[in-house]
């Protein structure tokens, strides 16, 4: 069956997006280059706008669908035939687990951990943070954890004159073991979540099958690391957080909050509802709280719309690509297409193909969780970690580099592919 001229065009415009994902150093670059102030200085500001990419590629796509079939109506109709309710779940759940009550409970419940370990400071909460946060994302979703993950590990690390290589190493792992840690229960994981009811995967199956895996991945992943930097881990005094102590109730009905939007996560006017009741209480509890990562939030829910919009077309040469591999090709084919288009995309798609055995089930999940970390859209909540760790100290000068956070996660994603695949 040939593509049709829409098809085409949405993989035209996908393939100019991926591009472009690993040129916005470049358009920063050539933003510093340009008189302050001016058109051309801020046009190319906004093209060096990570999260801007899909969302913008996406929105020529609209006008291409009105332009194709002669009617803008045509591309309101396309629009109307596409499911943004995880691009909103991420957003409010972003916002939600980014607030300070949020992140001091998961920062105290990181160093109680850390306290355990008889080592510096900066190097046993590194180990704690980043062997331990990403399996929260399992019971929380991903994407919260990420935005905790993220936002404790900017103001100890990040801001805190680390190297750029001990940086783009640890967003690399970080990436990687948010991606593999929602593994240990069926309903956290965006790749796993589109399968688990169709396939009838239960939390007992993921932890059987995926959820050791993912542990064991994490910890090993971490501890190199941890042993590669350990001197400038050790030499660090992380910056603590001298803010007032939050009141138990407070922190409570955070936490009852993110229950909640987790438990509605697919009913968007649920989840909205109960965002817009937490907006009240943020607003009366001022005192407490810092500012909401509202603009954070957009931002990554319209990169993750972008996604939707332009990924929803790719159907036509990926599902026969999926129905062409068997066993270990389609666990590597997995791996590598997932890095340019999001793992939930992909096992999605394997899910309508009928007759599917379970080792190609197996496959195809534990290929996409495994090179989930590689790009910034090879998972959803990798957007949200960027937007927060793009204004480190670290990174002021251009930007997270595409090819400094591939090569950063090149050894954990190795990591992975050995426990989700070699080992039997």
């Amino acid at each position: 069956m040939h593509p049709s001229p829409i098809e085409i065009l949405a993989s035209v415009l996908f393939a100019l997006a991926v591009l472009h994902t690993f040129c916005v150093k470049r358009f920063a670059h050539w933003a510093h280059l340009r008189p302050k102030g001016s058109v051309s200085e801020q046009l190319l500001h906004f093209l060096a706008e990570t999260e801007v990419v899909f969302g913008l590629w996406a929105a020529v796509l609209v006008v291409g669908v009105g332009a194709v079939k002669g009617s803008f109506h045509a591309s309101i109709e396309y629009i109307g035939t596409l499911n943004f309710t995880e691009p909103k779940f991420v957003f409010v759940i972003m916002v939600v687990a980014a607030t300070r009550p949020v992140v001091k409970l998961a920062e105290a419940f990181i160093s109680t951990a850390a306290r355990f370990l008889p080592l510096k400071e900066g190097l046993s909460f590194y180990l704690a943070a980043l062997m331990l946060g990403p399996l929260l994302g399992s019971f929380i979703t991903e994407p919260a954890a990420m935005t905790l993950l993220a936002l404790v590990l900017k103001r100890r690390y990040f801001d805190n004159g680390i190297s750029k290589k001990l940086a783009y190493a640890t967003i690399g792992l970080l990436f990687v073991n948010v991606s593999i840690g929602g593994t240990l229960t069926h309903f956290a994981a965006p790749p796993v979540l589109m399968v688990s009811t169709k396939w009838g995967w239960s939390t007992l199956y993921m932890l059987e099958h995926f959820g050791w895996r993912s542990a064991a991945a994490c910890a090993v992943s971490t501890l190199l690391f941890a042993f590669y930097f350990r001197k400038e881990l050790s030499a660090l005094s992380p910056e603590r957080d001298e803010s007032a102590g939050i009141p138990v109730w407070l922190t409570a009905s955070h936490v009852a909050t993110l229950a909640l939007v987790v438990l509605f996560a697919h009913e968007s006017d649920m989840f909205f509802g109960v965002f817009v009741l937490f907006l009240g209480l943020v607003t009366a509890t001022q005192t407490h709280q810092d500012p909401l990562k509202l603009r954070e939030g957009l931002m990554v829910g319209f990169f993750l719309a972008g996604l939707v919009t332009l990924g929803s077309l790719q159907q036509y040469w990926l599902e026969p690509l999926i129905k062409s591999l068997g066993g270990g090709s389609l666990y590597f084919g997995a791996t590598a297409l997932t890095a340019i288009t999001d793992n939930a995309a992909l096992t999605y798609l394997g899910s309508t193909v009928e007759g599917i055995t379970p080792e190609l089930k197996y496959a195809l999940v534990a290929g996409a969780v495994t090179g989930g970390g590689l790009t910034v859209i090879a998972n959803a909540p990798n957007p949200a970690g960027a937007g927060i760790l793009q204004s480190a100290k670290v990174f002021a000068d251009e930007g997270i580099s595409p090819l400094g956070l591939f090569l950063g996660a090149l050894i954990p994603t190795a990591v992975a592919i050995a426990f989700f695949w070699f080992i039997p």
